[in-house]
């Protein structure tokens, strides 16, 4: 950003108007009643079995929104007609300076029109609203903003109905001193502004923003195209979108809300909107709580997944310094790094999710906890990762090149290969199996915890499956996993994991398989073969009359599959196939109904204790053995 210093003029915005889209008599009326717009959404209030989350609750925001801001009476209306570089005006309250005009009082002015290398400036000290309607106009400068509001009670720009509105600024902007900085946008403001209305209004930001309030902005039931230098669209104290369609293209952050100073601000809201955001920064970034509630929003960021990560600057989808609350809507992102952050909680309680990330899918330092929806993360490093995890509903599938599912606090440690060997029962006292001579080994010590209460996950996972530097338990739903191939992860990797409910398949190399804990309450089998079965090659669990308990076909060469069903029982025989087919309906691999064909029987076994474990996979050590020293440790 360039920046001149010009000392005679205090330079000018440009503010636009557009007209009421529905007229009765002499007065107009809005369909609109959104006094103190605050969230509607549902509250979390699910626990973690394995501990407690941090709730994210809606914000409850007090905005300058009034009922009486969309309703007037279209006499009172000033007319401001543009007209190349002169300005003029039907009425009282405006002063004229040749291509400057500049609103000194409250009321109503309605604005048409083409001004080339001018401004509309707001400054007035009175404690009623503006209201600017823009019917077409197209107005641009060449050395500071298109429209400045320097002060106002509050200011709206309503756009008129089957208008076409654009505010360009200058890419140099010309400030009278060297300690003055502002206006910093095409279209600013210092106080509370709210966009409305069906006509469209376009806003390039050449110079930094493209819309930037210094205090909060409401856009309600616009259309608005944003090209900005830097970011899009900016709302310092909050940023509320509700059934508007944006689309924006930025150098920096799309949407953003960056009041750190007071808890409840900063925040973003969007509810019922199209949002498409291009940006090179942050698609959407808050110091405050982002709540998204509905509608669709297509984000990329920093040139998408594909895009190596660079350390110059965040590219992050939705970020959040304090919470990310997602009740519902349709989410496509693309992004270079984390495509959900908060540096603090996520709840999400709906809406379809389709994620693609160059780092995580979603991330949260403290806790994450997924209620409902539908999320597919198509690529990512690791896919859901936070200290607690939490996922009680919601249907989820995670490709990841590393951990699918990581639970970290960031205190875990590392130790080597015998210090597993030496815990009895080995993967039932959460430890992992060793291979002679290549069997390292890593105990994390941290506190972090993952709880599955209900829902269905999808894991496949080049690193560890499931990895929690802490404690883990199953208590409902569908956990499947397709772990990696090679022996320095597993499909499982916890301090300890206790499974009490819920279905439970995962399939992956031997090298650090591990089962469920010996205190679980549900049984588990542990299967080791003797050598690795090719991707695709079917496991199957048949209990004594004949029924298929498990028939799953993994993505990937697998040696080691952990079972636990609530169909298991103790005491009772099972029968172990491999191969085959099933004329069953599959899903991520596994197969519900239909019978076997072509099975090869490899043993049966009865289930005598909690978890159950079956054959030994080459130099691979059995439970209870002693693991022999092997490589380093591993994250």
């Amino acid at each position: 950003m360039k920046k001149q210093i010009f000392t005679t003029l205090t330079l000018l915005v440009l503010l636009f108007t557009a007209a009421c889209s529905v007229s009765t008599g002499n007065s107009s009326t809005s369909a609109v009643a959104a006094t103190n717009t605050t969230s509607q959404a549902t509250q979390s209030s699910a626990t973690a079995s394995s501990g407690t989350t941090v709730e994210v609750t809606p914000t409850e925001l007090d905005t300058h929104e009034a009922e009486s801001d969309y309703t007037w009476n279209t006499s009172d209306e000033v007319n401001i007609t543009l007209d190349g570089s002169t300005i003029t005006a039907s009425g009282s309250g405006v002063i004229i300076d040749g291509s400057i005009a500049t609103i000194a009082s409250a009321g109503s002015y309605r604005l048409s029109g083409t001004l080339n290398d001018g401004q509309i400036i707001v400054n007035s000290e009175a404690e009623a609203p503006i209201r600017l309607f823009l019917d077409g106009v197209n107005i641009s400068n060449s050395s500071s903003a298109a429209l400045n509001i320097e002060a106002a009670d509050k200011v709206i720009i309503i756009l008129a109905e089957g208008s076409q509105n654009t505010l360009t600024d200058a890419s140099t902007y010309v400030y009278p001193s060297a300690d003055v900085d502002e206006p910093n946008a095409a279209l600013f403001s210092k106080d509370d502004l709210t966009i409305y209305g069906s006509g469209q209004l376009t806003v390039n930001g050449n110079f930094n923003d493209a819309i930037g309030s210094k205090d909060g902005l409401v856009i309600r039931d616009a259309n608005i195209i944003v090209n900005a230098l830097d970011d899009g669209i900016r709302g310092k104290d909050y940023l509320v979108v509700e059934n508007s369609t944006l689309n924006i293209t930025s150098g920096g952050d799309g949407l953003k809300s960056d009041n750190d100073d007071v808890d409840a601000l900063g925040t973003i809201q969007i509810t019922q909107s199209n949002v498409t955001i291009s940006a090179e920064g942050d698609g959407i970034s808050a110091e405050g709580q982002v709540e998204i509630n509905s509608g669709t929003l297509n984000i990329t960021t920093g040139g998408g997944s594909s895009v190596p990560l660079s350390d110059v600057s965040s590219v992050k989808g939705v970020k959040s310094t304090s919470s990310l609350l997602i009740n519902g809507g349709t989410l496509t992102l693309d992004t270079a790094d984390d495509s959900l952050h908060s540096d603090g909680s996520i709840t999400i309680n709906g809406g379809t999710l389709t994620l693609a990330s160059g780092d995580d899918g979603i991330h949260a330092d403290v806790s994450l906890e997924i209620n409902d929806g539908s999320i597919d993360i198509s690529t990512c490093y690791e896919g859901l990762e936070s200290n607690i995890i939490t996922i009680n509903g919601a249907e989820i599938h995670i490709l990841a090149s590393d951990d699918g599912i990581n639970g970290s606090s960031g205190s875990g440690s590392t130790q080597g290969g015998a210090q597993f060997g030496n815990i009895p029962g080995d993967p039932q006292n959460g430890g992992f199996l060793g291979i002679p001579g290549n069997g390292g080994g890593f105990e994390a010590t941290g506190g972090s915890q993952f709880a599955m209460n209900g829902g269905y996950v999808y894991v496949n996972a080049e690193g560890d499956g499931v990895d929690v530097n802490g404690t883990g338990v199953m208590t409902g739903g569908t956990l499947l996993v397709d772990g990696p191939t090679n022996s320095g992860n597993g499909a499982l990797d916890f301090n300890s994991f206790t499974v009490s409910g819920g279905l439970l398949v995962a399939a992956s190399s031997a090298g650090m398989a591990m089962a469920p804990s010996a205190d679980s309450s549900q049984p588990s089998i542990f299967v080791a073969l003797d050598s690795p079965s090719s991707a695709g090659t079917l496991f199957s669990l048949q209990d004594e009359n004949g029924n298929i308990v498990v028939a799953y076909a993994p993505a990937k060469p697998y040696q080691t599959v952990v079972v636990s069903s609530p169909e298991l029982e103790s005491n009772a025989t099972y029968t172990i196939l491999t191969g085959g087919s099933s004329t069953g309906a599959a899903k991520d691999g596994l197969y519900s109904d239909g019978q076997l064909s072509n099975a090869q029987t490899l043993t049966t076994v009865t289930l005598a204790s909690t978890v159950t474990t079956v054959g030994n996979a080459g130099g691979m050590q059995m439970p209870g053995r002693t693991g022999q020293p092997g490589g380093g440790p591993r994250h």
